[in-house]
């Protein structure tokens, strides 16, 4: 039987770079390499496209911020594609996991692991992804959405009419709205690159300016108080759900630092939750895996609020950290499918 010749590509443009290397290292270490013709493809920051020349049998999983130097540039990376049975895009973030490669893929029909153009798009986007979850009747924490061009600050009502405001005005009118502490978020990125927690007025506006230099879209939401847990999600249209883990942050938040650098941070799988709360998680976690039209694999991340307990989504990730020690493989692994066995299983949604 001939070897599946698997792409896996690596690295991009968005900010989640060095996030996907380590991923995609993990992924090629642990692929059966019986089983698949790995060809490892690197993507820099500027977008070039490179083979990834080291020996198959000699990548191990590297750190974050490690650099590669083996590398051989591709000169047509669509002809190259079009060679593959299937592709792996361990890729988080933009140009990568937004839809804008699956839209690439889908051109040249190639099967590839993964949500299709649409599910990645939306739910790259937390703006709209919420506006989905609001339509499927998922609990959500109270949120304003602001627009930034050139220091120029557009306030966007519900019905996406707009208004625009110096940013004074935009934190008066968020004020209004939300209760502090309250996140400010780049509507656009992963890896909770850009977010900041705020609990006053200057903080506030320093965190959207800071917010600004990540995408022009931003997302406020009112801090929620209670456990941040996560649940993995499998399959294509019969979907399978994971037992439920959660984040013990060392840090005030899950921060890019305290997910990466921050050895304190751990996490608790299974969540010690009562079994009628870990079943609602795993059927919303359905839900919204289904109403972005996912497939393939997301993680769907949410909090059990303190005091009231109730359940209240945050955002689906469609190409989660990919590590063996990541959330989405170890809560795989803690309901009986290996990371191997996991890789095999996501290679074979997507050849269906």
């Amino acid at each position: 039987m001939s070897k599946i010749k698997l792409a896996v590509i690596f690295g991009g443009m968005s900010t989640e770079h060095d996030v996907s290397m380590v991923s995609a290292t993990s992924v090629i270490e642990n692929l059966n390499k019986e089983r698949y013709e790995i060809f490892p493809i690197y993507i820099n920051q500027q977008g070039n496209w490179y083979e990834y020349t080291k020996k198959i049998e000699e990548i191990k999983t590297i750190k974050v911020g490690e650099t590669i130097s083996e590398i051989q540039t591709i000169e047509n990376p669509i002809s190259y594609l079009k060679q593959m049975d299937c592709i792996f895009p361990v890729l988080h973030g933009l140009y990568g996991e937004d839809g804008t490669l699956q839209g690439l893929f889908e051109l040249i029909k190639v099967p590839y692991v993964g949500c299709k153009v649409l599910a990645s798009s939306i739910s790259m986007d937390k703006a709209y992804t919420k506006i989905i979850f609001e339509k499927a009747g998922l609990k959500q924490a109270p949120y304003e959405y602001i627009r930034e061009k050139n220091g120029t600050y557009r306030y966007i009502q519900k019905d996406f009419s707009e208004e625009m405001c110096s940013l004074e005005e935009i934190s008066k009118k968020i004020e209004k709205k939300l209760k502090y502490p309250m996140f400010v978020k780049p509507s656009n990125s992963g890896s909770s690159v850009g977010i900041n927690k705020v609990k006053t007025r200057t903080e506030l506006e320093e965190a959207i300016k800071y917010a600004s230099q990540y995408d022009h879209q931003i997302l406020i939401e009112q801090g929620i108080e209670g456990k941040e847990v996560e649940c993995a999600v499998l399959g294509n249209e019969e979907v399978i759900t994971s037992c439920i883990g959660e984040v013990l942050s060392a840090e005030e938040f899950y921060s890019f630092d305290s997910k990466y650098n921050n050895q304190e941070s751990k996490t608790a799988i299974p969540a010690n939750l009562p079994k009628e709360t870990v079943e609602e998680i795993q059927k919303q976690a359905k839900k919204a895996f289904k109403a972005v039209n996912a497939s393939g694999l997301s993680r769907v991340d949410f909090f059990v609020e303190k005091n009231t307990n109730q359940i209240i989504i945050n955002e689906i990730n469609t190409m989660p950290g990919f590590t063996k020690i990541s959330m989405y493989p170890k809560l795989l692994e803690a309901s009986g499918i290996s990371y191997s066995q996991l890789l095999d299983r996501l290679i074979a949604l997507a050849m269906e």
